[in-house]
C-alpha cells in the first residue's frame, strides 16, 4: 500500500473523484486532492500535470487522475519525467500495470467506467506492486526513452 497519493480530476471527473475519496479512506490510502472542485470546465493537463510533477519529485507515492475518457490525463501525466501512467479499465489492467509496467500513475475513464467497476480498480492498483525480475529490464528500458535526447 502507498504511503500517500496525489488525486486529482477534471470537470468529467470530478464526480467521480468524489466518490472515490470513502473507497481510499475505507482502504487506508492517504491522499492529497489536488483539485479541481467542482465540475465547472477546466483543462485536464493542468491537473494531470500537478500530480504527474509531485510524484516525480517524490513527494508522493503514487497519483491518481480522473478525467472523462482516462486517456487525456494519461498523455499529460506520461509527458513529466519519471511519471509511467495507466489508463485502467479494469482490475486486471490496473494490477498488471503495477506489477509489470511499475506504472505510479493511475489514470481512470469517469463516463465510460461504472462507479462499482472504479472501485474494483483502485482497490487492484493498491493491492498490486511490482513484480521486478524480467519486467525490471523493461521498465529501465523506459527509462533510457526518457534519457535520449533527439536534438
Amino acid at each position: 500500500m502507498p504511503k500517500k497519493i496525489a488525486l486529482a480530476a477534471d470537470h468529467a471527473g470530478f464526480e467521480e473523484k468524489e466518490k472515490l475519496k470513502a473507497t481510499l479512506i475505507e482502504i487506508g490510502v492517504e491522499f492529497d486532492d489536488m483539485g479541481t472542485f467542482s465540475g465547472d470546465s477546466v483543462d485536464y493537463p493542468d491537473y494531470a500535470r500537478k500530480v504527474a510533477e509531485a510524484v516525480a519529485r517524490g513527494e508522493y507515492d503514487q497519483g491518481l487522475l480522473v478525467c472523462g475518457s482516462g486517456t487525456g490525463m494519461a498523455i499529460a501525466a506520461n509527458k513529466v519525467k519519471g511519471v509511467r501512467a495507466a489508463v485502467a479499465w479494469n482490475e486486471e489492467i490496473a494490477r498488471l500495470a503495477r506489477q509489470h509496467n511499475n506504472a505510479n500513475v493511475l489514470s481512470l475513464a469517469a463516463r465510460y467506467t461504472p462507479d462499482d467497476e472504479i472501485k474494483k480498480i483502485v482497490r487492484a492498483w493498491f493491492d498490486a506492486d511490482f513484480e521486478g525480475g524480467r519486467h525490471e529490464r523493461r521498465v529501465e528500458k523506459m527509462t533510457e526513452i526518457e534519457k535520449d535526447d533527439l536534438n
